[in-house]
């Protein structure tokens, strides 16, 4: 391969390691040119109502009785009340929970500003990362910012505090 081909390609592979494009930590797909099965939801089966006088007036656009609702069907599996997925503000019983947390005040737009901030500091982190292939950014962004198990464990019985019984670190 002649010199010059070669340097055309490495230029043309710089640039495009160069290109923003939108990073997700987690790079999950299916190689496999198989059906994701966890994709896959049923539908709820259809029930014929006593009456169709009983059946409430449809409404474009509102949810459908046979429309899947995982979030509540988990919490009916872990034994809690779906309806109160459907309530907005803060139950009576957790009202002391969340003045408590909020005494110094609280940001109603905080998700979408540490987004933001997160995007930003993996972008900053990045500037001179470039690989050829994808893989999971996830470890490689936060290395950092992992806590060690084992020497905060140590700290705190180091402080006397009582822990509890841990397995031996691996070598």
């Amino acid at each position: 391969m002649k010199l010059p081909h070669l340097a055309l390609m490495i230029g043309l592979i710089g640039i495009t390691a160069c290109t923003e494009r939108e990073k997700s930590l987690h790079q999950l797909r299916n190689n496999r040119g198989t059906p994701e099965e966890f994709a896959i939801v049923p539908n709820k089966p259809l029930e014929m109502p006593q009456s169709f006088a009983e059946l409430p007036a449809p409404t474009p656009g509102s949810a459908n009785r046979t429309d899947q609702t995982p979030m509540a069907d988990a919490v009916a599996a872990l034994g809690g009340n779906p309806a109160q997925l459907a309530v907005g503000e803060v139950p009576s019983r957790d009202a002391a929970l969340v003045n408590r947390a909020s005494r110094y005040g609280r940001d109603g737009n905080i998700r979408a500003q540490l987004a933001v901030e997160d995007a930003e500091f993996r972008r900053d982190r990045s500037v001179f990362n470039w690989k050829l292939f994808k893989n999971d950014e996830y470890n490689r962004a936060y290395r950092e910012q992992i806590l060690d198990p084992y020497a905060v464990l140590n700290a705190y019985r180091g402080a006397g505090a009582r822990t509890p019984s841990a397995p031996p670190a691996a070598d």
